[in-house]
């Protein structure tokens, strides 16, 4: 009799976690695993990539309203959705104030935790029994207290210092859970410097990449306004927020722009940042050397065409973006935030610079200098292995020992 596993995460939009879920629901052994997929709302541009193996359960009102604004929550008059939405604003703004979210530059968390925590009472638990329920993103309420399963196992997708959140009532929630999945040895690392009551729940499971979708989906169409470029092209991939520090790859491009005037930096996501992204660009002359691409639903076609990709992030849990560029040969440079060393071997498969603008400047010119380095570094990245499909045997032996404890 196959086993049942329940994987639970919120919208399916374009990010990386999303692309990393995508990744796992596609590698799945499903000849011995019934899976049930529960999106808390059935929306956002990776919809279609679902795999049709795993089984969508219908979407529910109340977790989806957690994903609607309280605008348009008001006109659908779901005021008992409103209602702890608007208890919770008023949690935040009592107890955690302004002022500390912005220093923290997460404060979203803060109030997505207050949402949840006074919205979860009402929603209805499910029905099944399953062997194993997986909560994939952030928060993980739902699985902690509306489903049934032998074992439970909840994903760490970053690093866990910068989360401005309340601790107390986090830890609270990840002690339903039997095991804690980490991304990277020194994301755990982190997450048990700050929850070491924990610690004996944590293991490592990394991303499940599919190198061939990836590749496949590089070659779906050529970015010609990249193509047509005569100079160095670098990209880099991400959500615009704080932590990705894109205004600050703005300076970068300017001072490389002195030795390069013909260098593009291509920028594709989508966030609350963009708007600043964009003045910074205006601010600095950069509109004709710092392109902002948008939202794009396939990045690979834009990987495969750049030069160099860039990561220069404050913090990182660890960056799907970065291993999709180096399962396609792509010299890699990131800056040194705390998980990097577990994302590339500075020097191997790319190179860790410091997070300044001397540093930063210097390391990718000496990058696009020298041929060599970059011939050594994409050499590297295509013997290397990323797929990461030993993490899926690491999930099925927790599930497999939960069944047979019974």
């Amino acid at each position: 009799m196959k086993k049942k596993i329940l994987i639970t995460a919120g919208a399916i939009d374009v990010g990386g976690v999303e692309r990393s879920l995508i990744g796992l629901l596609s590698a799945f052994d499903y000849e011995k695993y019934d899976v049930d997929l529960f999106l808390f709302s059935q929306k956002g541009e990776f919809f279609d990539l679902l795999p049709s193996k795993c089984r969508l359960l219908p979407e529910d009102k109340r977790p989806a309203s957690l994903y609607k604004s309280i605008r348009e929550l008001i006109r659908e008059k779901d005021f008992l959705a409103v209602l702890p939405r608007l208890a919770a604003k008023a949690y935040i703004a009592l107890n955690v104030g302004v002022k500390k979210r912005e220093r923290h530059k997460q404060g979203g968390a803060s109030l997505q935790q207050a949402y949840w925590d006074f919205s979860i009472k009402p929603i209805k638990a499910l029905e099944k029994d399953y062997d194993a329920a997986l909560s994939f993103i952030w928060p993980h309420h739902f699985v902690a207290k509306k489903v049934k399963a032998k074992v439970k196992l909840a994903w760490v997708h970053t690093d866990y210092n910068i989360v401005a959140i309340d601790k107390k009532r986090d830890e609270a929630i990840w002690q339903h859970f039997d095991k804690i999945a980490v991304v990277s040895d020194e994301c755990g690392k982190i997450f048990k410097g700050v929850y070491p009551s924990l610690a004996s729940k944590v293991l490592t499971i990394e991303n499940v990449l599919s190198k061939d979708h990836i590749i496949n989906q590089a070659d779906a169409f050529d970015p010609t306004q990249m193509q047509k470029e005569k100079g160095y092209k670098l990209l880099s991939v991400g959500r615009f927020c704080y932590q990705k520090a894109f205004g600050f790859s703005v300076e970068v491009c300017e001072k490389l722009c002195e030795s390069y005037p013909d260098l593009r930096w291509y920028l594709i996501g989508y966030g609350d940042e963009e708007e600043k992204i964009k003045e910074k660009i205006k601010a600095l002359a950069m509109e004709e050397n710092f392109i902002v691409l948008g939202k794009k639903k396939n990045p690979y076609p834009y990987m495969k065409a750049c030069d160099i990709y860039i990561q220069a992030s404050r913090n990182e849990g660890k960056s799907v973006a970065i291993r999709e560029a180096q399962i396609l040969g792509k010299p890699v440079l990131i800056s040194d935030y705390e998980t990097a060393g577990d994302q590339v071997r500075d020097g191997f498969d790319g190179i860790i610079s410091k997070m300044d603008l001397e540093s930063l400047t210097f390391d990718i010119r000496n990058l696009i200098e020298d041929k060599a380095l970059r011939q050594e570094l994409t050499k590297n990245t295509l013997l290397s292995d990323y797929e990461n499909l030993n993490a899926l045997e690491i999930i099925y032996n927790l599930v497999d020992k939960a069944v047979a404890q019974e």
